[in-house]
């Protein structure tokens, strides 16, 4: 059997338990592949780190925003459907691996790595040409997701043992947005069926490829990346008691019981209306007034626990 070979690329500006976790990880991996590390900062830096990788496979050392960054790069490239993916996780909520069952500790998810077996998985792209791994959400999601990343920022450099305090972030973000909440006049549209109209407000939408956000927040829980569908929630209470009781519900994923709270399958989702931003995978964009996601099965090939239903790995 070939000797693996893997492309590691981490965070050139990691912090100390970020590279005492890839020295762990490299511990295991090493033993058995040839591994090459690469450390960027930039887009820049990372396509020039994705233009050598060769048939390797790539490691993505880090969170959602890692994954999503290096997907991106190479959907950008053209490159993105013969590349294949592995995840060391290392990010605040790594709420993708958590879904997908990869193993947040170090020395166990290398393991998975070089053991793994592999899986297509979609991507949500939208009509900019935006990549989304994870999940999109717009109106009371992307304020709190806007509110608790700089939590997450103040906080992530905190830990107590082995937890990383930036968790608490999407919490303090929702709570903050719960005390005043944003509302949007807007269509949705789910494959062509009109589910929202100007004249009804809505606090929330999110799309979602992954089940959760925000450090295990489970937005969208039956969202699977590897079905061709996305998931789409929809939350409409009226009045601040039932938009606050809708938001004070998210953090412990009792949110789909709300009377308001519609969650519908498809392929196409159209947003139009007044102004919104959008968070794809925590990166932050707008406002725009109209935003059309598709879902783009079996786009890139990432690596996963065996027991995950994958396929067997070359490896």
């Amino acid at each position: 059997m070939p000797t693996p070979s893997l492309l590691l690329i981490t965070n050139a500006e990691a912090g100390t338990a970020d590279v005492e976790a890839v020295d762990t990880a490299l511990a295991v991996l090493g033993a058995i592949a040839d591994v090459e590390v690469a450390a960027t900062s930039s887009p820049d830096e990372l396509d020039t780190v994705l233009a050598r990788a060769g048939g390797q496979r790539i490691v993505v050392a880090g969170g959602d925003g890692s994954l999503h960054a290096v997907v991106a790069a190479l959907h950008r490239r053209g490159e993105l459907g013969e590349a294949e993916i592995a995840l060391l996780p290392l990010g605040t909520g790594n709420d993708f691996a958590r879904g997908l069952g990869i193993p947040l500790e170090p020395a166990a998810a290398a393991r998975v790595i070089l053991e793994g077996a592999t899986r297509r998985l979609d991507v949500v792209i939208d009509d900019t040409d935006t990549v989304t791994v994870n999940s999109v959400h717009l109106g009371a999601g992307a304020d709190a997701g806007a509110k608790g990343a700089v939590w997450k920022e103040r906080l992530g450099s905190v830990g107590v043992g082995k937890l990383n305090l930036g968790r608490l972030g999407y919490p303090i973000g929702t709570l903050q947005t719960a005390l005043k909440p944003p509302t949007l006049r807007v269509r949705v549209e789910v494959d062509g069926e009109l589910l929202v109209d100007l004249d009804q407000q809505v606090l929330m939408i999110a799309i979602g490829n992954g089940t959760s956000v925000g450090g295990g927040t489970a937005l969208t829980p039956d969202a699977l990346p590897h079905d061709g569908a996305l998931d789409v929630l929809i939350a409409t209470p009226v009045g601040t008691w039932a938009r606050l009781a809708y938001l004070l519900r998210l953090p412990f994923a009792s949110h789909e019981k709300h009377e308001d709270v519609k969650i519908v399958r498809g392929c196409e989702v159209r947003v139009a209306g007044t102004p919104f931003d959008c968070n794809s995978d925590g990166e932050i964009s707008g406002p725009v007034r109209r935003r059309t996601w598709r879902v783009v099965p079996d786009a890139y090939t990432m690596v996963l626990p065996a027991e995950s239903g994958a396929t067997a790995s070359g490896n």
